[in-house]
């Protein structure tokens, strides 16, 4: 606890992080913990709710170690083009739910799974769109510094999607519904 925070802890004032933050000069997420970091991104710009916020969460470059085809490969994102990768799955899966079923933390580092189940309104990797349910099973690992995530490591049930998608392509009289 810094002087401010004590002084106005002693005089009886609950301060909120943005008042804190006014007070002290520190940026509010600065002080967030990484759990708390992370929870705030995925809740806020992974989910779709508002992908133009990723520069509130995301270092200026951020290191993203990603599978493919089980040969590990690593992007160099950006919170700009982190925000133009949720359009994308808006784009293509529509205004999807997105839950996180885990999230645990230790030190710098927290672990998220989540499940993202939308609609496929939009062609995907070559696929029509069927309008058919598609749902994602993900985890990753997140490590944050000063407030903002600056790297982190994705599993995603790809094959699980792919083969979703192939099925609702052959799934032409659609007895399975998108309601979600």
């Amino acid at each position: 606890m810094n002087m401010w925070t004590g002084l106005l802890f002693l005089g009886g004032f609950i301060a909120t992080p943005a008042a804190l933050a006014a007070v002290t000069g520190e940026p509010e997420a600065a002080r967030a913990s990484p759990k708390q970091v992370v929870r705030n991104f995925l809740d806020q710009v992974r989910s779709g709710k508002t992908p133009e916020r990723s520069a509130q969460y995301l270092a200026p470059e951020v290191l993203a170690h990603q599978l493919n085809s089980e040969n590990e490969t690593t992007l160099v994102r950006n919170p700009q083009d982190y925000a133009a990768h949720v359009k994308d799955f808006q784009r293509i899966y529509g205004d999807y739910d997105f839950e996180v079923t885990e999230l645990l933390a230790d030190g710098d580092k927290v672990y998220a799974r989540w499940k993202q189940s939308g609609c496929h309104i939009a062609p995907a990797d070559g696929v029509a769109p069927s309008g058919l349910p598609v749902i994602e099973i993900a985890s990753a690992v997140y490590r944050v510094k000063d407030g903002k995530i600056i790297e982190y490591w994705i599993q995603i049930d790809r094959k699980g999607i792919e083969t979703q998608v192939e099925t609702n392509a052959q799934n032409t009289d659609h007895k399975i519904s998108c309601v979600r």
